[in-house]
């Protein structure tokens, strides 16, 4: 018998062991995700149903205060003392600022004078003569008369001494110049008892006034000074009044413009925000609202009192609520879209969003039963701006032009275009999708 020879194996190079090794976990993988992983159609489509739906429409808007108003005097001066800081809460009434007020003293001080030297004299006119002045009258017409009748004498003897005087001057006895001295002594004799005749008028006349009290006209006059003098007092003391400005209402101090010793000058309504703040004292704000542009399609669908979600990316675990508050009743156009403008308050947030803030707006609409819904994300538009969505069909994925109604979330009734059981694509060329719509697959 013939011996078997045996022939010895080649030993197997390393390297071809690592290979087989990679291959064969490969394959492992592979089979594994193949079975982990749902069929592609599964992933990219979706079939059309009828469900609830609660209706949102959503717009970005800012954050902004309900009031705003540049605090300023009522008249240009100097700011004498500033009471306020930037940030500082004040209630209506709280004191901001002083200004310099030694002129507008002065005048309440005058015109004080002058109210109570007319309330005296209407004192006095109320309270009739007294006993004293009657008096003092009738004396003073006693005097008179007695000067009037020492007057009557010594014109008499004027009138004989230029008469006997006259008759020696024809005579050629005296000169021409003392006759004319006897004639300008009676004539001064005449005059002083014309004097001395007024001035009995006079006192008669004082005495008859006192006798008969004050006459209600008098009165009247001097109640109207009164009156005069209290309104120029009233006049002056608001002028001093208004130099100090107040805060009309309750607020935040937003911004302050000046310091103690600026001038500042009164900011009218007309006065932009910028403008006025060049030569006001501070920027007072109130309240919290946002507002937004919603476009002209969506306008339809909110009403004043209209639940809104807010959402701020500085708070991106919080959702804030408010309601439409103003409902612009024209429209605008921004960037050749026509818009309306649209104020929502702030139910809650207020202490953490700040005016100037941008937000996210979500207005809820009433709920929708069993309307047709499909992913938004499905929603293309085309580049004649056709909207439709593609439809899965026996030939290949077809556009079907379709009219969308409200959103809510991710998910958009149609209200024309598609039926129920319908099979769409749901990641649809990403050039034709509507732009900012996540797929939410």
């Amino acid at each position: 018998m013939k011996a078997q020879t045996l022939t010895r194996l080649k030993p197997i190079p390393p390297w071809s062991v690592g290979i087989v090794a990679v291959g064969l976990v490969g394959a492992i993988a592979f089979t594994y995700i193949q079975q982990r992983q749902p069929p592609i159609a599964e992933q990219q489509t979706v079939f059309v149903k009828k469900q609830d739906l609660n209706s949102q429409i959503q717009a970005s808007g800012v954050v902004q205060a309900e009031r705003v108003i540049n605090l300023s005097p009522e008249d240009s001066g100097k700011i004498a003392e500033l009471f306020i800081q930037e940030g500082d809460f004040i209630t209506q009434g709280h004191v901001i600022a002083r200004m310099t007020s030694r002129r507008s003293q002065a005048e309440v001080e005058q015109y004080r004078a002058v109210l109570a030297e007319t309330q005296a004299t209407l004192e006095q006119q109320k309270a009739g003569p007294r006993s004293e002045e009657i008096a003092e009258a009738r004396a003073r017409v006693a005097m008179t008369e007695a000067s009037i009748k020492a007057a009557q004498t010594r014109l008499q003897q004027a009138q004989q001494q230029l008469a006997r005087f006259d008759g020696l001057a024809k005579q050629g006895a005296i000169s021409a110049d003392e006759l004319d001295s006897y004639q300008t002594t009676a004539e001064e004799a005449s005059a002083n008892l014309v004097a001395e005749e007024q001035q009995l008028q006079e006192a008669q006349a004082v005495l008859m006034r006192l006798q008969n009290g004050t006459r209600p006209e008098e009165i009247a006059q001097a109640e109207a000074a009164v009156a005069q003098a209290q309104a120029q007092l009233t006049a002056v003391q608001v002028r001093l009044d208004e130099t100090v400005v107040r805060a009309p209402f309750d607020g935040i101090i937003t911004r302050r413009f000046a310091e103690a010793g600026d001038f500042v000058s009164p900011a009218t309504a007309a006065s932009s925000t910028d403008g006025a703040a060049s030569t006001s004292i501070a920027e007072l704000s109130s309240g919290l609202e946002i507002e937004a542009k919603v476009p002209e399609a969506s306008i339809a669908k909110l009403a004043v009192g209209q639940t809104v979600e807010v959402r701020s990316s500085a708070y991106p675990n919080e959702v804030f609520s408010g309601e439409v508050k103003l409902i612009a009743p024209r429209a605008i156009r921004d960037n050749q879209v026509t818009v309306f403008q649209v104020k929502v308050l702030l139910k809650s947030g207020q202490e953490q969003l700040k005016s100037g803030m941008n937000v996210r707006l979500i207005f809820i609409g009433q709920p929708i039963s069993d309307a047709l819904v499909i992913p938004l994300a499905a929603v293309v538009t085309e580049t004649d701006g056709t909207t439709g969505v593609y439809a899965q069909q026996e030939d290949g994925p077809t556009l079907k032009p379709v009219q969308l109604g409200p959103t809510a979330g991710t998910q958009v009734q149609v209200m024309e275009g598609l039926a129920p059981g319908d099979e769409i694509l749901i990641e649809p060329p990403a050039d034709q999708r509507i732009d900012g719509v996540d797929n939410p697959f």
